[in-house]
C-alpha cells in the first residue's frame, strides 16, 4: 500500500514539474518568434535602405536626361525647364519618404507582434504556475485520508454539545 501511495505522490510530482517545464519551453518558443520579428522588422529595414538608394539613383538619372534633353534642344536652365526638373525633384522626394514610410509602418507592426510573442511567453510561465499547483493540490488531496491522521494532544476547542430529545441544544 505504501509503494502505491508512493507512486501517486512521485506523478503527482511528476505533473507537477511538467507543467513547469512545458511553460518554460512555451516561454523559449515565444522568444524565439520574437527575435524572428525583430529580425524582419531589421530586414525591412535594410530593404527599404536599399529600395531608397534604387528610386534616388534612378531620379538622379531622369534628372540627367532631362537636363540633357534640355541642352540638345538648346533651351537655358532657367523658365519652364526648371520648373519641371524641381516639381520631378519634389515627386521623388515624396516617393522617397512614402518608401521610407511604409517601411516604417511594417517595421511598427513587427516590433508590435515581437513585444505580443514575449508577453505570451510570460503568460505561458505564470499559467503552468498555476497548472502546477492544480496539480500539486489535486494530487495530493487525493492522497490524504482522515482516518489514518496523525492527532498530538487534544483539540483546543470544546467538544460540540450534545442535543436533547425535545431537539434542542440543552
Amino acid at each position: 500500500m505504501c509503494t502505491l501511495a508512493l507512486l501517486g505522490l512521485a506523478g503527482t510530482a511528476l505533473s507537477a514539474g511538467g507543467a513547469l517545464v512545458e511553460g518554460q519551453q512555451q516561454k523559449q518558443m515565444a522568444g524565439y518568434q520574437a527575435r524572428a520579428y525583430e529580425q524582419q522588422a531589421q530586414a525591412d529595414a535594410q530593404s527599404a535602405a536599399f529600395e531608397q538608394s534604387r528610386e534616388r539613383h534612378k531620379q538622379d538619372l531622369l534628372l540627367s536626361q532631362a537636363r540633357a534633353q534640355a541642352g540638345a534642344l538648346g533651351l537655358g536652365v532657367a523658365g519652364s525647364p526648371v520648373e519641371v526638373l524641381a516639381a520631378n525633384a519634389r515627386q521623388g522626394q515624396l516617393d522617397l519618404k512614402a518608401i521610407q514610410y511604409g517601411s516604417a509602418l511594417r517595421q511598427n507592426a513587427l516590433d508590435s507582434q515581437a513585444a505580443i510573442s514575449r508577453f505570451s511567453g510570460k503568460q505561458a510561465v505564470a499559467g503552468s504556475i498555476f497548472k502546477a499547483g492544480s496539480s500539486l493540490v489535486s494530487g495530493l488531496s487525493g492522497h490524504y485520508d482522515p482516518t489514518r491522521a496523525v492527532t498530538i494532544g487534544k483539540s483546543a476547542f470544546p467538544p460540540a454539545p450534545r442535543t436533547s430529545s425535545t431537539g434542542g441544544l440543552y
